[in-house]
């Protein structure tokens, strides 16, 4: 009769070096399943995938967006008729009650509140 097969331990054994270190700050893990060394470089880890999930190009910016299902909230408009104003995310001027046209996308400056292309901002 055959000897039957083991396989090693999931939880690491003596043979197995266990000087792992976190992927952000270098410290020692806690224990052989950890990840991260606390919860603070666990938060900054996803804070640092976020961001780097945010496109730069305004195209990019858009499909995304639009995957967020979130296109029109960024969207700037502009009223064809006589008022020509802006509005951020509005599909219908509200004091001539016309549709607007598609700018592109925008946002408020946050020091004046004056609506913005990206666009503008970019070049």
């Amino acid at each position: 009769m055959s000897e039957p097969v083991r396989y090693g331990s999931r939880y690491g054994s003596a043979s197995r070096p266990a000087a792992r270190a976190c992927p952000l700050c270098a410290a020692p893990l806690p224990s052989p399943r950890a990840r991260y060394c606390s919860e603070a470089c666990k938060q900054r880890a996803y804070r640092l995938r976020q961001a780097a999930r945010v496109p730069s190009d305004p195209t990019a910016l858009a499909r995304e967006l639009r995957r967020l299902r979130t296109l029109r909230a960024h969207t700037l408009y502009e009223c064809c008729s006589t008022c020509g104003e802006r509005y951020l995310g509005v599909q219908r001027c509200p004091d001539c009650q016309h549709f607007c046209r598609a700018v592109g996308l925008g946002g408020a400056c946050p020091h004046c509140d004056e609506l913005l292309l990206i666009t503008d901002v970019l070049d």
